[in-house]
């Protein structure tokens, strides 16, 4: 008997009709449910952006703290932030679910803001600072539990075997996106606006109205929702496979051989994964032995399933794309940076008495998005379906490559502005008066600022539209936590850079990118920043030319009713 792909499925839970009639039951979910979902998320990046935009203010101002301790504070709460998301997929994943996760994080987070304006409104002053502190983190710790889970519990509502639903999914990330840049964008203009000319209380007070409201507008749907149960921790589930498959490394079987594939997860008529040819080696890992085969129990450290298997093979294939993205969130930080110091030197005037901010251009970005996304879904994608039959229009990875190449192009153009900026200020003997006004109007920064915009509406939207999509379904939110961590490391990658390139500039000659702009060489620097991105930009497509998309199929072609169900005494038999 050839059983170089035979399945064996072993019934270790008895799964009974009644129980697969339920798990069947069409749910409700689709836009009806997502849209509640989307009204939370965006509260979520009004109150963040709110509080985050403005946040050193509060700390120089009112709470008298020096800059650079002000500044510290700053990115610690937001590297903490940042972190905190893994921990709360990790819980979601292993024992809450995405629904009470969020259902948990959304309380908690409503109490860090109220305690939050509390802390600036009838605190005493010598208790002010240490409750002001206790509120950041207990925001942190309802952001991590948030924001892993808000975008895919909201992506989980679009069945994925519904070919309409299936195709409103890709519509759905586009326009989650658009929710984002409205909430972030009417924080940076209305709240920050509050907080500097009302009070910090009124500022704070409408952070917490607007969680109040969120929390409300979420419970009114949970009628609506598609929810999942959590399903173990992945952690153990990738260990598992690994460790199985170490001790197996002497089996012979690989892909294509003889061996029978254990198979104790695939349900008729549901989404099973498909085998694949990539990281063979961690097939023997499914693969019954003798041993397996005398015990009467299955030992999941031994012995996985074929899902199991393809599941850690997902996982693994993301990787490198995940590390090919980095670049891509160094470039980005440049907006909050060295795109403001530029602006900060150039002319900014916009009537008689008005002073354009230099961080005010990059409201640009979130401009632009709420313009280029839905022109990208209501017009380029049904275009370029026509033209490749590709139901996204053109796939995931191709959407995070273009974006690439656009960021790429976005430093190209800040180091020609800067070249010419510096000309100018040579020009008019300005380059040892740093603080005097370039005569370079600030508008000549737009067109860097554009191309962020849109290198961000390709690869971040691409971004996390893979990392659910190519996820295995029981590991989505961790998923989402490594597609914002990915924004967190790139400004690390980026801060690195920077150090080496101020180590080697100082040894030969005047460092680059000194206090003085008009004496630095900004522009050298960007170059690199674009030299960098075109050699990460070569090195991802190559990752995905060799991408290996999800593969699903329908159990009811690949597995008949009758007889798949054996116990472990009988594996032997089933081998002969």
């Amino acid at each position: 008997m050839d059983s170089s792909v035979a399945p064996v499925t072993i019934n270790n839970d008895h799964r009974n009709p009644s129980k697969l009639s339920s798990q069947k039951k069409p749910s409700k979910g689709g836009w009806n449910a997502a849209v509640f979902v989307i009204f939370v998320e965006m509260a979520e990046r009004f109150a963040f952006y709110g509080l985050a935009g403005n946040l050193i203010t509060y700390l120089t101002s009112n709470l008298g703290e020096p800059l650079s301790t002000a500044a510290k504070n700053v990115n610690t709460w937001v590297g903490v932030s940042s972190i905190f998301p893994l921990l709360g997929a990790f819980i979601a994943d292993s024992y809450l679910g995405r629904f009470k996760t969020i259902l948990a994080s959304s309380v908690i987070y409503l109490s860090g803001m109220v305690l939050l304006s509390l802390s600036v409104s009838v605190i005493p002053m010598h208790y002010r600072e240490a409750v002001f502190f206790t509120a950041l983190y207990v925001l942190a710790v309802g952001e991590g539990g948030h924001k892993p889970c808000v975008q895919t519990f909201a992506a989980d509502q679009f069945n994925e075997n519904n070919p309409e639903e299936k195709a409103a999914k890709s519509s759905f990330f586009n326009w989650w996106y658009v929710g984002i840049v409205t909430g972030a964008s009417v924080a940076i203009v209305a709240v920050i606006y509050l907080q500097d000319n009302v009070s910090w209380a009124a500022g704070f007070g409408v952070l917490s109205v607007a969680l109040t409201l969120a929390l409300a507008v979420f419970l009114t749907g949970i009628k609506r929702y598609r929810k999942q149960g959590p399903t173990g921790s992945p952690f153990t589930t990738m260990a598992q496979v690994f460790i199985a498959a170490a001790k197996k490394w002497r089996v012979s079987e690989t892909h294509g051989g003889r061996g029978i594939c254990y198979e104790d997860d695939r349900i008729s008529g549901s989404r099973n994964l498909a085998r694949t040819k990539q990281f063979k080696f961690l097939d023997k890992a499914m693969i019954i032995d003798n041993e397996d085969c005398l015990s009467n129990i299955k030992d999941p450290w031994r012995l996985c399933s074929l899902n199991q298997v393809e599941g850690v093979k997902l996982v693994l294939r993301l990787i490198p794309i995940w590390l090919a993205c980095l670049m891509f969130s160094a470039v980005v930080s440049q907006l909050q940076t060295f795109f403001t110091k530029q602006g900060s030197t150039m002319l900014r005037s916009i009537g008689p008495h008005f002073q354009l901010p230099p961080a005010a251009l990059q409201s640009l970005v979130g401009l632009e998005m709420l313009i280029v996304i839905p022109i990208y879904d209501l017009i380029f994608v049904p275009f370029a379906r026509k033209t490749t039959g590709h139901p996204r229009g053109i796939t995931m990875l191709q959407r995070i490559g273009a974006g690439l190449f656009v960021s790429m192009l976005s430093m190209v153009v800040a180091a020609l502005v800067e070249t010419a900026r510096v000309n100018t200020a040579s020009k008019q003997g300005l380059l040892d008066t740093p603080k005097a006004i370039v005569p370079m109007n600030i508008w000549w920064l737009v067109p860097q600022y554009l191309l962020a915009g849109i290198g961000d509406c390709l690869t971040l939207i691409g971004l996390q539209e893979l990392f659910y999509d190519q996820m295995p379904e029981e590991m989505r939110s961790m998923g989402a936590a490594a597609y914002l961590s990915i924004m967190g490391v790139g400004s690390f990658v980026n801060t690195a850079i920077i150090s080496v390139v101020q180590a080697i500039t100082s040894r030969h000659g005047n460092a680059w990118l000194g206090d003085n702009l008009n004496r630095a060489n900004l522009n050298y620097f960007y170059w690199i920043m674009a030299g960098l991105s075109g050699a990460n930009l070569c090195v991802y497509m190559w990752i995905a030319k060799g991408f290996v998309y999800k593969k699903v199929e329908n159990n009811d072609q690949g597995i008949s009713n009758k007889g798949k169900e054996l116990e472990m005494g009988g594996c032997l038999e089933a081998k002969i």
